[in-house]
């Protein structure tokens, strides 16, 4: 069956529980612009959010945190994860170190097309964007920039068209 019909296919198109992950040092919720949106776009999409945190960009806080939720009680369902911050070169950030050390799988086109998708608006800068998604025990987990442009730019071009057939793809075997 091509990428068409898994689209079709009722399964793509279950509605997921979505964590999601804000890294800063300084924001605060009502200032979490990129977080929000998020939110929103899962919303209307009619995903439900079945968390959120805003975090420090501190490796072993991001990685007891996505643990946490990858490993929830009976209580929590997570079935994927949207973290937004942490993803450029400078040494704070942590996000993709973090990420590529826990994923069993990485989803390198994930990162490959946000950045081609991001050159098409800021050129050449693309390239500082460690952007990248992969699964880790069952879960889909999307790793985006913070500034709110590169959260749309994921969410709405990438993330939300491709949600449903990723988990389609990794959880026909989990049963």
């Amino acid at each position: 069956m091509g990428h068409l019909e898994h689209k079709k296919d009722i399964k793509a198109g279950k509605l997921l529980n979505v964590y999601i992950i804000t890294l800063s040092d300084t924001r605060k919720e009502k200032e979490d612009e990129s977080g929000s949106y998020i939110k929103e776009r899962l919303l209307s999409a009619c995903h439900k959010v079945s968390g959120y945190s805003i975090i420090k960009d501190d490796k072993d806080l991001l990685e007891n945190l996505i643990v946490k939720v990858c490993f929830p009680d009976l209580k929590q369902k997570t079935d994927a994860l949207i973290i937004n911050g942490g993803t450029g070169v400078s040494f704070k950030d942590i996000t993709y170190e973090t990420l590529k050390d826990l994923y069993d799988k990485e989803i390198y086109g994930f990162g490959e097309l946000f950045r081609s998708l991001s050159y098409n608006e800021i050129g050449p800068s693309a390239i500082m964007s460690r952007a990248s998604a992969g699964i880790y025990n069952g879960k889909i987990i999307f790793s985006v920039p913070g500034s709110l442009n590169a959260v749309k730019l994921a969410m709405d071009k990438i993330i939300l068209n491709e949600i449903g057939h990723l988990y389609y793809e990794i959880s026909k075997h989990l049963s």
